[in-house]
């Protein structure tokens, strides 16, 4: 990992139609950062994962990303090196490819194995990917016959083939029971113990998704930062409360996981 931060935004804007839809924002994110990114609909949590997985370049001020600058580097090249799981990926993948694949494929970039070049390392790195992820028994199992828990630990073990330097997530939790929440919470947990210089970026809109080993927040509001910084002096029940526009009570349990909760008068 470089000294340098692997993601700098320097009063960052992004403007469409003439509206400002995200900025001005200024953030760093260091290598061993876990961050986790809340705010209403609409706030510009996917325009902000947008920069920072170089899917978008700013309109105003500037972005830095694994050392690099957006705007003066080959953004393709800068795409293999943040791995992304999101419902926009999901929707590409065609059902019937099988998980196994799914994860080679993305070691090269690609959405289907037949455009593919990879070798054993990354074969046995997928199969452990999966492993990981508890699909040790479906890992030849079609796409679209998984459950959105499996999709997900699917999804995760394609950022991670191809040992990228940030891994950004969409809203992984979106649509999960309550089982495969806490599989893929315990997932994210267990990542961060094996690639603790690896950065995280994960979007969510609930406190219970949040993994015990986040260590930053960010909360956004109408495209503006209303607080960023270590997790704990950011998750307040003031500044929960100002986001989400209700009053909150807002606690983090003894295990590390965070909850929330409108107060009762």
């Amino acid at each position: 990992m470089s000294a340098s931060p692997s993601a700098e935004l320097r009063a960052v804007s992004v403007i469409r139609g003439g509206r400002r839809i995200l900025g001005p924002v200024s953030l760093r994110i260091e290598a061993g950062e876990r961050w986790v990114v809340l705010g209403r609909n609409g706030a510009g949590k996917t325009t902000l994962l947008d920069l920072l997985g170089a899917r978008l370049r700013p309109s105003e001020g500037t972005l830095w990303l694994l050392g690099e600058e957006v705007g003066r580097s080959d953004l393709r090249r800068l795409r293999k090196l943040i791995g992304l799981a999101s419902a926009a990926v999901a929707k590409r993948l065609q059902p019937h490819v099988a998980a196994i694949d799914l994860v080679v494929a993305a070691a090269d970039g690609a959405l289907v194995p037949w455009w593919s070049h990879s070798d054993g390392e990354v074969s046995s790195a997928a199969v452990e990917l999966l492993r990981k992820g508890g699909l040790q028994e479906l890992m030849e199992e079609p796409w679209g016959v998984l459950s959105e828990g499996e999709r997900q630990q699917v999804l995760l073990a394609r950022a991670l083939v191809g040992h990228p330097q940030m891994l950004l997530l969409d809203e992984p939790f979106a649509g999960l029971d309550l089982g495969a929440r806490e599989r893929l919470a315990a997932r994210l947990g267990s990542l961060a113990e094996e690639e603790p210089e690896l950065p995280m970026v994960l979007v969510t809109h609930h406190l219970e998704e949040i993994p015990a080993t986040a260590t930053h927040a960010l909360l956004l509001q109408d495209g503006k930062v209303l607080c960023a910084g270590p997790i704990e002096e950011v998750l307040r029940p003031r500044n929960v409360s100002r986001c989400f526009g209700v009053e909150l009570s807002v606690e983090r349990g003894h295990d590390g996981r965070w909850s929330a909760r409108a107060r009762v008068r």
